[in-house]
């Protein structure tokens, strides 16, 4: 079995330490060579935007080959905080957090990085709008529909305050120093800064851009890699920046490509047509495999597929049938039927990378259908229908596991209907009636502020969805956020864990995700324990 354990610090302490189609390149001698994945989605909202595009399928393409931060995440190791745009950091209380930039980075407009930079990157100009700092507050998307082309998407505001809840702004102390301030105590802003979400843009090329769209195709970053050609839906070309801080870029090009169908994604892989393809589900594995010149890497990584309830549902709206709901879901019988043991039930909404926050004794529902059963009769339960709002594959083995999942439910008495959606939008689409829907959760940082506040909390996206809300969670997730006491803040998140998981179920969690991506076997690359795909020099060789 492929699995990993990845234990790593918060990072507290201080650190030091649209233009023409661009050709493939061939493999030969003096030339870099190019590479093509076939991905099952490239953004599901058709924009490079890291705030609007907070997705596995984004974490892939922006990360760490296009997207960069002050801090940077250890892709290919703990998954924990390295020394990235800047080169050291300090705390100046526990409000404060000094960083010193890198100097000499550019931008692919060329561009130098300076504190101008990181002070636009977290600004309201670029995402927090006229929202406050101040956390516990949902922020829904129709207080903040655009009125003009530049302004920002009616989500990204609620988004900016669900990663930086309490942030006042940023300080330009020198050109290469900044200073991050927030209005509460936050021992998190370190891991923060390495999030999904903070990353660098340039601000002249937003200044300079037309409307948020033609920005949002196109963003100015410092990475290895910067935009050659994004047709939405069907490709994405980066092409290499050679004047990379970190050295020159090992590829000429990395060429996603939309390929929905596993299969397409395997065939065309064999066949030559890509190099990699992506989210290889265990059944596929062996065919990879047993072919000559191919091989697969994997493992499981820092995110839990889980599914989510709507609570407006009015069967939903019963604390009892939500949780006869978990008690129904056999998920070892998943783990061994469509991922062949390949990964693992986990305790609950936690990762191994939380350190001392982990609670040691906590465990997802017990399969239990007798108990099921008795509080479905306790509900008055009388076989009303629940709908089950599914993609098509968008995560690994997503149709079999929810098909797996309606005959469980069906077992103890469920009436479990799935309803096939093509989008986002339509699985989130508050016209008709609302009851389940897949999902998944990542440890962003080592820490349960993610994902368990961030997509669970007053601002996280259920509740900015109205699938449910909790007050007595809403209070424990500021406790999370402004406490400084370890044990006060482990005893709010195990305190979240029951209510979300046991007395009021806002989710349920069915297995730690598993990442399997089939490649040629001549290619010297190593996969990342996450959804990201690491193309800079020191993870390719000739």
């Amino acid at each position: 079995m492929l699995s990993i354990t990845r234990r790593s610090a918060l990072g507290l302490m201080g650190a030091t330490a649209g233009s023409l189609i661009l050709p493939r390149m061939a493999f030969s001698q003096g030339k870099r060579p190019s590479v093509t994945i076939a991905v099952q989605k490239i953004t599901n909202n058709n924009t490079l935007d890291i705030w609007n595009e907070q997705s596995n399928v984004g974490e892939r393409i922006f990360f760490p080959n296009f997207w960069e931060g002050l801090i940077l995440r250890d892709w290919m190791g703990s998954q924990g905080p390295v020394p990235g745009l800047a080169t050291e950091w300090k705390r100046i209380d526990d409000k404060t957090l000094e960083l010193k930039l890198r100097q000499g980075v550019k931008f692919h407009n060329g561009d130098e990085l300076t504190s101008d930079d990181v002070v636009f990157s977290f600004s309201a100009q670029r995402l927090f709008g006229d929202t406050q700092p101040a956390g516990g507050k949902t922020i829904f998307a129709d207080e903040h529909k655009p009125t003009t082309a530049k302004e920002l998407p009616a989500s990204v505001p609620g988004i900016g305050r669900r990663l930086w809840p309490a942030l006042a702004g940023v300080e330009a102390v020198d050109k290469y120093t900044v200073r991050f301030h927030n209005a509460t105590p936050d021992i998190t802003l370190e891991g923060r800064l390495y999030a999904f979400g903070s990353q660098i843009a340039n601000r002249r090329a937003w200044d300079e851009a037309a409307t948020y769209a033609d920005w949002a195709r196109k963003p100015v970053t410092t990475g290895p890699y910067m935009v050659g050609e994004y047709k939405p839906d069907v490709s994405l070309t980066l092409v290499a920046f050679d004047e990379y801080w970190g050295g020159r870029p090992p590829l000429e090009e990395i060429r996603f490509v939309e390929v929905p169908e596993v299969s397409s994604r395997v065939n065309g892989l064999l066949s030559g047509e890509y190099d990699f393809a992506c989210d290889l589900p265990p059944d596929q594995i062996g065919a990879v495999r047993a072919a000559s010149g191919f091989e697969v890497q994997g493992s499981t990584i820092l995110n839990h597929r889980i599914s989510v309830f709507n609570v407006q549902n009015p069967v939903l709206a019963d604390p009892l049938v939500r949780r006869a709901m978990t008690h129904s879901i056999d998920r070892q019988a998943i783990v061994d039927a469509l991922w062949a043991g390949q990964t693992v039930v986990p305790d609950g909404l936690q990762f191994s990378s939380y350190g001392d926050m982990f609670i040691k004794d906590w465990k997802a529902p017990e399969y239990n259908p007798q108990l099921a059963q008795d509080l479905l009769k306790q509900a008055g339960y009388k076989g009303d229908p629940i709908p089950f709002r599914l993609l098509n594959n968008y995560y690994t083995n997503q149709t079999a596991n929810g098909q797996v999942m309606v005959e469980m439910w069906k077992q103890v008495g469920l009436n479990v209907e799935i309803e096939m959606k093509e989008n986002w939008g339509q699985i989130h689409d508050p016209s008709g009636v609302k009851g389940v829907r897949d999902w998944s959760a990542s440890a962003n940082i080592n820490d349960p502020v993610t994902p368990m506040v961030a997509q669970f909390g007053p601002n996280g996206e259920v509740q900015q969805k109205k699938d449910w809300t909790n007050a007595e969670a809403n209070e424990l997730s500021v406790v999370l956020e402004t406490s400084t006491d370890p044990a006060l803040r482990k005893k709010a998140f195990a305190r979240m864990l029951e209510i979300c998981e046991r007395e009021d179920p806002v989710y349920q969690v069915l297995h730690q995700n598993a990442v399997f991506t089939g490649m040629k076997s001549s290619l010297k690359w190593k996969a990342a324990p996450a959804f990201a795909m690491d193309f800079r020099a020191s993870n390719w060789t000739m």
